[in-house]
């Protein structure tokens, strides 16, 4: 089994940045992408940010050039850096990894860490 926990979550007022990170444990043998997610209430989760462990990154056009995602593949943790927080970004967050144990890639999904941006 594999474990994702997320940190960093909080109050922060429109314009203030976050970290959040998130790390992974258990019984992994590689670990292939992993990424964010959000949702807020009443809305679709979105993903917002993907990267593989040789550092290549995705972004949601909601998010372009104001977050960074990056991974440290010796802790097995990833990190989404928010600046130019809107209310609008307001949701919870959560991690998700591609894992690959014996044989296939499992997707594992975290609980998520809430995150408010107040106007």
């Amino acid at each position: 089994q594999v474990h994702l926990v997320e940190s960093g979550g909080g109050l922060v007022q429109a314009g203030g940045s976050l970290r959040l990170s998130c790390a992974a444990s258990g019984r992994i043998f590689r670990l292939n992408d992993m990424g964010w997610y959000r949702q807020a209430p009443g809305k679709q989760r979105e993903l917002v940010a993907t990267i593989t462990s040789s550092g290549r990154a995705n972004y949601a056009d909601s998010v372009k050039g104001r977050f960074t995602i990056s991974i440290d593949n010796a802790k097995n943790t990833v990190y989404l850096q928010m600046n130019s927080l809107k209310p609008e970004d307001t949701a919870v967050y959560g991690c998700t990894a591609g894992v690959v144990i014996m044989g296939p890639e499992y997707r594992y999904w975290g609980q998520g860490t809430q995150v408010t941006v107040s106007s």
